[in-house]
């Protein structure tokens, strides 16, 4: 009867969390629809955009090392469920800001909440997929996929339908904050993580206070970082700047301009989906060197391709070769022997949003200097390299 209660009560921890993935994924990406809105508000060029972009990366990484601590303190239920309510909150306000300076604010409080849900929700995951006994990343993020989809396509939907833009955002944030309180109560404590970390850590494998404080300059948490910054930073140009190259470059009505991400978020949560069980049949490195040769030629597709569907195609295969990479990563840097995991994932977190810290802005200059298409072009060299590397040191996790 306690195993039944047990596998009843991992089961529901882990379809709480996916809700949770869910949440994040909505709320990020009903912003993107919300960027040429906010562009042509606040009368900024590219190179302007980009930095203030910049922000949301800023935010996202000055929490992402405090998350960590946060998580080990007061558990990670505490911590998704108080990051979840602000970027719920601030979602609104993106929409009528009308002051660079205030979106500036807004952006950064909008990242810093994005930062610590992701620490803490993949902090939380790991420790369920640990008691769980079987892959469920891919799933989880899955569903921030899902969440992705709806989020691109929500609110763009919902103002075509003749819905004021202020009321379809504030039903959006609201649903959120529903989801959020309502799967709360089903979130590991955090004295059930605190004995699901000792479980599976061997006893020469527990992290000494040492090793905790030099967790982030481990060599295999150094490369796991810079490969979640390459694959970060294509993700992240998708759900910045897909909607102004589609709309720009590629002459789609603004209405529609999220479409793109909506593609790119389509196939990765199918993908997710049923990634779990590809990576069990296969293994880690293949995954990562087969998914990011795939997302090079779908980014090459895009900008090539003289259509608008040769342009959606291409999202759909960076998807699809995206997907289970950012899984893979975080599920490595959980059973990495002696550093814990409230240590080796803000770490790669942090490592990896460096590139959406720096990849805005770094797009939006190349963008200003060349053009949008050449800066995405850029993004298919990136993933050949992260192709290249991991076939050199990765593990077939």
């Amino acid at each position: 009867m306690e195993g039944t209660k047990s596998t009843a009560y991992i089961s529901k921890a882990r379809s709480a969390t996916q809700l949770i993935f869910l949440v994040c994924g909505l709320g990020m990406a009903s912003w993107a629809p919300m960027i040429p809105l906010a562009k042509d508000r606040l009368a900024l060029n590219d190179a302007n955009l980009g930095l203030l972009l910049l922000l949301v990366g800023g935010g996202a990484m000055l929490m992402m090392p405090t998350s960590g601590w946060l998580v080990g303190r007061f558990g990670s239920r505490v911590v998704m469920a108080g990051a979840g309510l602000i970027m719920a909150f601030v979602l609104p306000l993106l929409l009528i800001l009308s002051s660079p300076a205030a979106m500036a604010v807004a952006l950064f409080v909008f990242g810093s909440s994005i930062g610590t849900i992701d620490v803490a929700m993949n902090a939380h995951g790991v420790q369920v997929q640990n008691l769980y006994g079987k892959p469920i990343m891919s799933s989880l993020h899955g569903l921030f996929s899902v969440g992705g989809l709806f989020g691109s396509l929500g609110l763009g939907f919902l103002i075509k339908l003749g819905l004021n833009p202020v009321y379809a955002i504030v039903s959006i944030a609201t649903l959120m904050i529903i989801i959020t309180l309502t799967q709360y109560p089903f979130l590991f404590p955090l004295e059930v993580e605190q004995r699901a970390i000792a479980r599976f850590s061997a006893p020469h494998e527990q992290p000494t206070a040492d090793k905790q404080r030099f967790g982030w300059l481990h060599g295999r948490v150094l490369f796991l970082g810079m490969m979640c910054f390459a694959v970060f930073l294509a993700e992240g140009a998708i759900l910045d700047w897909s909607a102004i190259f589609l709309r720009d470059i590629k002459g789609i009505t603004p209405e529609f301009a999220g479409a793109g991400y909506a593609a790119f978020s389509i196939a990765m949560a199918t993908m997710r989906l049923t990634g779990d069980k590809l990576v069990a049949r296969l293994n880690g490195k293949t995954v990562v060197v087969g998914g990011s040769l795939l997302g090079a030629v779908g980014l090459s597709i895009a900008v090539l391709s003289p259509w608008v569907a040769g342009a959606m195609a291409g999202f759909v295969l960076l998807g699809l070769g995206a997907a289970n990479i950012v899984p893979v990563f975080f599920s490595a840097a959980g059973r990495l022997p002696g550093i814990a995991p409230t240590v080796s994932i803000p770490a790669i977190t942090t490592i990896g949003y460096t590139g959406l810290l720096a990849g805005p802005a770094l797009l939006g200059f190349i963008a200003q200097q060349f053009s949008l298409s050449i800066a995405l072009g850029f993004l298919a060299l990136v993933l050949l390299l992260v192709a290249l590397s991991y076939s050199l040191k990765g593990q077939a996790n």
